[in-house]
């Protein structure tokens, strides 16, 4: 599959089957996610990898109640180290972001989770107070299949050379 066509198709999955996760395909997302460039190759990340139904109940929770982050096959929680570097927020969102390309390429769906207590899942996962949680994905099998959700025209985000100077798409319509 191209690259561009899982951007496009890709979307927010909050409806899980219950169906786990195998092993082999949860491990090439997570490569994936290693794989991904960080600020002088300095990857402050790390992640733990939640697949205890008991685990995943807690974190309901700490996700402000949000049901479906206990239904998924797997919680990614996604973790910067602000003394590894400047950028402990930023990096581990570039290696999310190839996580869930790589999870859509699988035939599974993600949601980012932002709306959650931070000291709860710190509490929850056993987080050293020093790393800071990111962000959550839920990975999963999609029980559904939203439409696509509007975007903002082009001409309201593209600039050319300078702010307020419409860059007009030539090649692509």
């Amino acid at each position: 599959m191209e690259v561009f066509n899982v951007i496009s198709n890709r979307r927010s999955i909050r409806k899980y089957r219950k169906e786990p996760v195998p092993d082999s395909v949860l491990e090439k997302i997570l490569e994936a996610g290693r794989l991904a460039p960080s600020a002088a190759n300095r990857q402050p990340w790390c992640f733990i990898i939640v697949k205890d139904e008991k685990i995943k109940e807690m974190l309901i929770d700490a996700c402000r109640g949000q049901k479906f982050v206990g239904e998924s096959g797997a919680i990614i929680a996604v973790l910067g180290d602000p003394n590894v570097s400047r950028w402990f927020k930023q990096d581990p969102f570039i290696a999310a972001s190839f996580m869930t390309l790589e999870a859509y390429e699988e035939g599974l769906g993600v949601c980012w989770i932002g709306a959650f207590e931070e000291e709860k899942v710190k509490h929850v996962l056993k987080i050293p107070e020093n790393l800071s949680v990111v962000i959550l994905l839920t990975v999963g099998y999609p029980d559904e299949e939203p439409a696509p959700r509007p975007r903002k025209p082009r001409e309201q985000i593209f600039f050319l050379d300078e702010y307020g100077k419409t860059y007009s798409f030539r090649t692509l319509k």
